[in-house]
């Protein structure tokens, strides 16, 4: 037992060796200053466009990966919207909606042929309706941040996800929407969510005879509602 304690400590202290220095009041104030000021590496140049570009760049790059992307002038009309996808795929008329306090004001109540719940995905929920916290128009990739208003179940348990997406939360790049996901929370040691999921188009592998099949490890659609208002 010694000499195996002996050679495990020979091998840490190679190791260490081969890294160099570190850890030091130094190294330290680095990462703390990194932290801080989030510096930006080569960003690509279609995630500075002007933000209509970035929403026609977000819609495209979004469908490219499967996702289907419908344009809506205002709030009020997700529910007819919602029935009429579900209706078009011959799915049940039934919704799990996210207790998030930004789609509290879809009138789904105008919509009687919807079946409305709210809260976590619950085993046999089909359908789920969600927020997002941002969009990133570089690859169409939507941020999905947990908390209160968004269980993170929602975005992988249901086989159909729809997602009801402001305008105004499409950004041009990853670094822009970790910005705003950073001033919403107040900073790191306050209030950043427990999870953040990026997805980009439906579920999908290629693992089984290089034969992509959608659905594998999650929804199998992916149904963006892009809200104008």
């Amino acid at each position: 037992m010694t000499g195996g304690n002996s050679a495990r400590a020979q091998m840490l202290a190679g190791i260490r060796k081969a890294l160099g220095p570190g850890g030091g009041a130094d190294a330290r104030a680095a990462v703390a200053e990194r932290l801080s000021r989030h510096p930006r590496n080569l960003v690509p140049a279609r995630g500075q466009l002007p933000q209509d570009q970035q929403v026609e760049l977000f819609a495209g790059m979004a469908a490219e990966v499967a996702a289907t992307v419908e344009r809506l002038p205002a709030l009020a009309d997700v529910p007819a919207a919602v029935a009429s996808y579900l209706a078009g795929l011959n799915l049940p008329a039934e919704i799990r909606v996210a207790p998030d306090p930004e789609l509290d004001s879809v009138p789904w109540a105008e919509r009687p042929t919807l079946t409305v719940s709210r809260g976590a995905a619950r085993d046999g929920d089909g359908a789920s309706v969600t927020g997002a916290f941002a969009a990133i128009a570089e690859t169409g990739t939507l941020m999905l941040a947990s908390g209160d208003g968004h269980p993170t179940t929602l975005n992988f348990l249901p086989d159909t996800h729809i997602v009801v997406l402001r305008k105004g939360k499409v950004v041009g790049t990853y670094e822009e929407a970790w910005d705003r996901l950073r001033a919403a929370a107040g900073g790191f040691a306050t209030g950043m969510p427990r999870t953040v999921n990026f997805v980009t188009g439906p579920s999908r592998t290629g693992d089984i005879e290089q034969k992509i099949e959608l659905g594998a490890h999650g929804p199998r659609r992916l149904h963006i509602l892009l809200v104008e208002e």
